[in-house]
């Protein structure tokens, strides 16, 4: 992937920057984006992996704040290759007492931002005649939980507009396709998990086993480094004819 750049939205930590340096592991240059610019972690990747690294910082809920972001980046770096449409925002709440601004906010980070992206990126991925985007779905695009409206619809949402981008570009020599992480070890879900912990008096590596056993039949957490070496795979040459899909890495959650 030497020659490639890669634009990972969401990288400041968690799974994007699990992503990014998957991806920077095989040799892709890295365009990290964050609501603050990840700029530690910019400099992290340069000296980790010796690959070329930029930051940037935009508002996802704000179209203009894409625009800006990526007229700068393709200023700057001619096309963005790989798209890696992570970042996201959730609440957690009934229905009937949603706020409003929430709705609007995770349809605008969740599923209009990465349309904004992808159209702004496939010139460029079109003119060079490859490209690859990858969309950050979830089990929950395949099946619903109480109190997260915004997350479930926006992450089922993402699935139609991954099969409408690849059935677009099939003869352009770009692939669109959505992965479905289970559950990952990200700072949210540990908390989550000792909150129960605490609230019950068990311990946290019991809440633990019981919290991924009533998921994933695997019992374990789905690592972040799986899902990273998927992205590397579907932009690698063994990936090129893989496009409109949806893969869940979920350790079995949605076969159970």
């Amino acid at each position: 992937m030497q020659g490639k750049w890669a634009l990972v939205t969401g990288a400041t930590a968690g799974l994007g920057l699990a992503v990014a340096e998957s991806l920077a592991g095989a040799g892709a240059n890295i365009a990290l984006h964050d609501l603050l610019e990840p700029r530690e972690a910019r400099d992290r990747l340069r000296s980790r992996f010796g690959v070329d690294a930029v930051s940037v910082a935009a508002d996802l809920s704000q179209r203009s704040s894409i625009e800006t972001m990526m007229d700068d980046l393709l200023g700057r770096l001619g096309a963005i290759d790989i798209l890696v449409n992570n970042a996201v925002v959730r609440h957690f709440s009934p229905v009937e007492t949603f706020a409003p601004e929430h709705w609007e906010e995770a349809l605008a980070v969740n599923l209009s931002a990465p349309f904004h992206l992808v159209r702004l990126a496939l010139p460029a991925m079109k003119q060079r005649g490859w490209g690859r985007i990858i969309n950050m779905a979830s089990i929950y695009a395949s099946r619903a939980i109480a109190d997260r409206i915004d997350y479930v619809t926006t992450k089922t949402a993402i699935l139609g507009m991954t099969r409408a981008v690849a059935i677009e570009t099939t003869r352009d020599g770009i692939t669109c396709n959505a992965l479905c992480p289970g559950v990952l070890p990200t700072p949210a879900i540990q908390g989550k998990i000792a909150s129960i912990a605490a609230s019950e008096g068990r311990a946290v590596d019991e809440a633990t086993r019981d919290y991924l056993m009533a998921r994933q039949p695997t019992g374990r957490f789905v690592a972040m480094e799986s899902v990273g070496a998927m992205v590397v795979f579907l932009s690698s040459p063994a990936g090129q004819d893989i496009t409109g899909a949806t893969l869940p890495i979920d350790g079995g959650w949605s076969i159970a």
